[in-house]
């Protein structure tokens, strides 16, 4: 399935501390429903969760206690159904030993890192170099990307809901048991990583380990931890760190990898060149009264840039996870790809960047 990509990513600006942020008054029902994609990718069985699905084992549903993944289920251990453990269910077929660990379930996946995979009904197929796909999913602010070229036509993907906008597909991310989760949340607008330093050098109090070692326990569960006299709770169910004063966004990506070369693979670049001869990649960066510019050579203007998007595309391609430096005027700049910011090096002050296609 020949695809071309364009991701979306949220803005983005500085942060300055891991408890203070902008108050959130945001419902809890659209994390809710994040959390559970993270897990599985999938929604549970109505008929398994009814009276009983007939497909069994070629269910594409997740066969799971429905009340169980919003940790409401009232009879517990009790249930009949199959409750989730260690954070995941291996496949959407019934697993009647529910007391399974997760180190002898059998992978998902037919021997890569990862599998992106779209269902139209019929059966699920896999997207072709989605290593790029995964490149921007491991991304925290990528909130969706646009699928181009494929045999459904173009196609949005939600990340955060694992679902295709305006069309009767379904998409899952199928897993070899082996990622690394990394946990973020928000300050000031921009993604920080738990276990970074904070805007004054200071160590987190926490790591993303810690907090992905309990999530795997009970993903209904919370996260408690203490930053000076602060109490935070991370919630796993709204995906929210809330303290008495505050609370902010929290999300769960996965650390990108490559995949090896006998899948086929070699490096993200190979995915970027997919792109339809009738688009192109334009990068820019946001002026001080709110517009975009292009990078480009230009001079004369505030605005003035010796780096062009065909400099900054070429660096990208090599992988979407590094950064790069160039200089204006004597004056060093930073472009995190990771972050999308240009930050100047000596003032530290930093303002958005974004990849269109045009």
């Amino acid at each position: 399935m020949a695809t071309a990509y364009q991701s979306d990513e949220e803005n983005l600006s500085d942060a300055r501390s891991y408890v203070s942020d902008e108050s959130d008054s945001d419902g809890n029902a659209d994390a809710d429903v994040e959390t559970d994609c993270q897990l599985y990718g999938k929604e549970p069985c109505k008929y398994y969760n009814g009276r009983g699905c007939k497909d069994d084992g070629r269910c594409p549903y997740l066969h799971l206690c429905k009340y169980a993944l919003t940790g409401s289920c009232r009879y517990g251990s009790k249930c009949k159904l199959n409750h989730p453990r260690a954070g995941r269910e291996s496949s959407g077929a019934s697993d009647r030993g529910s007391d399974r660990s997760t180190s002898t379930d059998p992978k998902l996946t037919d021997g890569r890192c990862y599998q992106w995979q779209l269902n139209d009904g019929n059966d699920w197929m896999d997207v072709s170099n989605d290593h790029i796909l995964e490149a921007q999913y491991s991304l925290p602010h990528t909130k969706s990307i646009k699928i181009y070229n494929t045999q459904y036509g173009a196609l949005s993907i939600d990340f955060n809901r694992m679902r295709v906008f305006g069309k009767s597909l379904r998409v899952r991310r199928l897993d070899d048991g082996k990622t690394v989760w990394i946990w973020y949340c928000t300050l000031g607008r921009k993604w920080i990583e738990y276990g970074d330093k904070d805007a004054k050098g200071n160590p987190s109090p926490v790591k993303s380990s810690d907090i992905e070692e309990k999530f795997q326990g009970n993903p209904a569960s919370s996260y408690t931890f203490t930053v000076g006299a602060d109490t935070c709770e991370i919630k796993f169910r709204g995906m929210r760190q809330v303290t008495a004063k505050r609370k902010r966004k929290v999300t769960r990506r996965p650390m990108y990898r490559q995949q090896p070369a006998g899948a086929g693979v070699t490096q993200a670049a190979s995915a970027l060149q997919t792109l339809s001869l009738d688009t192109k990649p334009r990068w820019q960066f946001e002026g001080d009264s709110g517009g975009w510019h292009d990078f480009k050579h230009r001079g004369g203007t505030s605005t003035e840039c010796s780096l062009t998007s065909e400099e900054i595309e070429r660096k990208y391609q090599q992988n979407p996870h590094n950064s790069m430096t160039f200089k204006v005027k004597g004056r060093s700049y930073k472009l995190d790809f990771k972050a999308m910011t240009q930050t100047n090096l000596k003032t530290k002050h930093s303002r958005r960047i974004q990849r269109v296609l045009v």
